[in-house]
């Protein structure tokens, strides 16, 4: 199924009773569960909020003042699925962040509209890459990138947050002269 166009005004059809849409400021409660979801498959991956996060509260216009954007995937009124988008630290790229998919919501293909959407805003913007930073305990999402086309960068970053995350660097070049 086709990713929908990027500046589709609206929610966009994902397939099996899933919506796309920008994401809202008022999303914070649904993005918070979707997210502390996630994190609680994982021992010692906690969601603090107030202290790492505080973005969630007010998505859309903090990802606005920061030349970014996000979306979030509905099903039967609750969010299912979230991705954004903000400029690279290199300028030439965008980078790719908090992409989760509720349990109940995963292997349908939700993951790979998500991350196109990413793809397609970037292209719009002229981007020469995606890049992207994922815990090193979210093994299921690694498989993703692979098969969507992204590269595992060399090394580990510690975040020394309260769950003691480590990430690994992935990349994808969106034309043949992209080499971050």
């Amino acid at each position: 199924m086709p990713t929908p166009p990027d500046d589709a005004p609206g929610a966009a059809e994902a397939g099996a009773g899933i919506a796309l849409r920008d994401a809202a400021d008022g999303d914070g409660p649904g993005l918070i569960a979707l997210i502390g979801g996630c994190f609680a498959d994982y021992p010692g991956c906690v969601l603090a909020v107030d202290a790492e996060m505080p973005e969630l509260r007010a998505i859309a216009s903090r990802h606005a003042a920061s030349g970014g954007r996000f979306w979030v995937a509905e099903a039967a009124g609750r969010i299912v699925g979230s991705v954004g988008l903000r400029p690279a630290a290199r300028d030439d790229g965008v980078e790719l962040v908090k992409l989760y998919v509720a349990p109940q919501a995963r292997r349908r293909g939700l993951g790979g509209r998500l991350v196109g959407l990413v793809e397609a805003q970037a292209r719009t913007r002229r981007a020469a890459f995606v890049d992207l930073w994922s815990d090193t305990r979210f093994v299921d999402a690694h498989r993703l990138y692979r098969r969507l086309g992204f590269v595992q960068r060399p090394g580990v970053r510690h975040l020394f947050d309260l769950s003691g995350s480590r990430e690994y660097r992935f990349v994808k070049p969106l034309c043949a002269s992209a080499a971050p």
